[in-house]
């Protein structure tokens, strides 16, 4: 009974915790989006090595007159999203028509 009581104050206790955070300011926002695009980024190129690796063993273990695996398509260089952003021009503002 007393873990339960326990584990009840820690988890009310952990609510109000997170619940008292200050927002972030722009330059932490900023690096929590790059850090969440390069974890992005090094998933999509562990699928790619993944991939790799699965063809070379089904071509190891591939009956000739079968189709050979599908090709592994390659990530794009990792482009970080903050200066992507940048980079983009603005797009110029339509004329109003009358």
């Amino acid at each position: 009974m007393k873990k339960i009581i326990a584990f009840t104050f820690c988890a009310f206790a952990g609510t109000a915790a997170f619940a008292a955070l200050p927002p972030l300011t722009p330059e932490q926002a900023e690096a929590a989006a790059l850090t969440k695009a390069k974890s992005a980024y090094g998933d999509r190129v562990g699928a790619y090595q993944l991939c790799q690796a699965q063809n070379r063993v089904a071509d190891r273990y591939r009956v000739s007159g079968t189709a050979a695996p599908a090709a592994c398509v390659a990530p794009p260089p990792f482009t970080p999203p903050v200066a992507a952003a940048a980079a983009a021009p603005a797009a110029p503002a339509a004329p109003a028509a009358k």
